[in-house]
């Protein structure tokens, strides 16, 4: 069962952001005080007192836009309309009643659905005397609340949850997986969200940066509820705008609340400098990452997918155990097969190694080439592992000494394990420390002493993932 919309709507610069964040108390909308900083439907699932409804923030009616998306922005508002089970109309109790909040009050009147009116930035109770008037909008005397504040917050859930009472609205499926799309400006990630959702969800313009927050779409494929997360397109740090750096914000937020992250890369243009940016920071967060080839319908006839392949893995080297699908997010080519990589890598990541298996696995590491000595520093004893923990798989190693193991032979071991493990297309994460105690004389490297060191180069092959290199 879906949740109940609410929409909140309203002349710009009201404070519908403020009130979305307001009530879910989280920064998610991002608050300016330029009007046209929201385009987009951004949502939020709100529960109260046992009732669960999704808040929608939309953009100003009759708003005027920089990149001339009116069209794109009056549609997205079109669409929460329609879906809303309640309307919050929101006005400014320090401003006079304009036309422009008189216009959506006529709008509001001819869809025939419940409005609940709102006098927001009411930040003093004086405030309250000058709401009287709004109620010539034809929705009774508004409720005064204060988004920045935090007043009235009760009241309008109080409110909300009155409206809502035959909605028998119970707590969304937690979704199978959540599944963050990230990648620079005009990569195509806002068209991708829509191929995912089934609908227009999102605004696609060809201008960049059109997504400005961070949206979670909840879409279903194959029977299973899945969250897909918009983001802002990356840019380079010297050309930021604070807009942009809010944006950017959003999305490294998002990055650490998915599952799996898609890293959209635009074949038409060189690999750039956000894009290996980007792969440095997934990789630092140890997330499990698919790259998706998008647009390849526009140069599937210049380049084969094994050239592109080689040509990734020299322009962005940072994610080589990484799979990588080739897509056209447009037509929705080649999507299924995005989606059947990601669970593969969430499978992955939630897999838990038994203690055995993991230390057979260690044995043979040590045997083919034992951890090397830091000039004049003791041998190196690794003498057991154990798995603490999943998303991602983190593994530590008992030595008798830490700050002996070298980065070379961590990256050597990190390569070694994705082999003989099933960790194969995803970041693991290790941890080494100090055994309290020297392992008797004659155990096993896995149970005891080290193994004696043998030949090998220390370069284990890279992951399956679909990678021809």
């Amino acid at each position: 069962m879906s949740l109940p919309v609410v929409a909140i709507v309203g002349r710009p610069n009201v404070g519908k952001s403020s009130l979305l964040n307001m009530v879910a108390r989280e920064r998610i909308s991002i608050v300016d005080p330029r009007a046209g900083i929201t385009r987009d439907r951004v949502a939020a699932s709100i529960e109260h007192e046992g009732l669960h409804f999704e808040l929608v923030d939309t953009g100003g009616v009759g708003i005027v836009d920089a990149d001339h998306l009116e069209a794109h922005i009056e549609e997205q508002i079109r669409f929460a309309l329609e879906s809303a089970a309640l309307v919050l109309l929101v006005v400014d109790v320090t401003a006079e009643l304009t036309p422009l909040d008189q216009s959506v009050a006529a709008l509001l009147r001819k869809l025939d659905k419940p409005v609940l009116l709102l006098a927001n930035k009411a930040d003093d109770p004086a405030h309250e005397a000058q709401a009287g008037v709004f109620a010539r909008l034809g929705f009774g005397e508004p409720l005064c609340v204060s988004a920045l504040h935090g007043r009235g917050r009760s009241d309008l859930l109080a409110r909300i949850g009155a409206a809502l009472s035959d909605g028998g609205a119970t707590a969304p499926p937690p979704p199978v997986m959540k599944l963050a799309i990230v990648g620079k400006r005009n990569a195509g990630k806002s068209t991708l969200v829509n191929a995912l959702a089934g609908c227009e969800r999102m605004i696609v313009s060809e201008v960049p940066g059109t997504t400005r927050h961070a949206v979670d779409v909840r879409f279903t494929w194959q029977g299973r509820e899945f969250i897909a997360i918009d983001t802002a397109g990356v840019r380079k740090k010297a050309r930021m705008t604070d807009i942009d750096f809010y944006s950017h914000t959003r999305a490294l937020r998002s990055i650490e609340r998915a599952d799996v992250v898609a890293l959209l890369i635009d074949a038409t243009v060189p690999v750039a400098e956000p894009d290996v940016k980007l792969a440095g920071a997934l990789r630092e967060a140890h997330k499990p990452v698919v790259i998706a080839i998008n647009k390849w319908d526009l140069v599937a006839g210049q380049a084969e997918p094994s050239d592109f392949v080689e040509y990734l893995a020299a322009a962005m080297p940072g994610l080589p155990f990484a799979p990588i699908v080739f897509i056209t997010a447009r037509s929705g080519r080649n999507v299924p097969a995005l989606i059947e990589t990601a669970l593969s890598l969430n499978a992955q990541a939630t897999t838990r190694v038994a203690t055995s298996p993991l230390n057979d696995a260690l044995q043979k590491i040590l045997e083919r080439r034992g951890p090397s000595a830091k000039h004049g520093a003791r041998p190196v004893r690794i003498y057991y592992a154990a798995q603490v923990s999943t998303a991602p798989p983190t593994i530590v190693f008992f030595c008798n000494d830490p700050a002996l193991v070298t980065e070379n032979y961590r990256r050597y071991m990190e390569n070694r394990l994705r082999e003989l493990l099933p960790f194969k297309e995803v970041p693991i994460r290790l941890w080494f420390r100090a055994r309290r105690r020297e392992a008797p004389a004659g155990q096993s490297a896995a149970g005891g002493q080290r193994a004696p060191a043998r030949g090998g180069s220390g370069r284990g092959k890279r992951g399956a993932g679909g990678r021809a290199r």
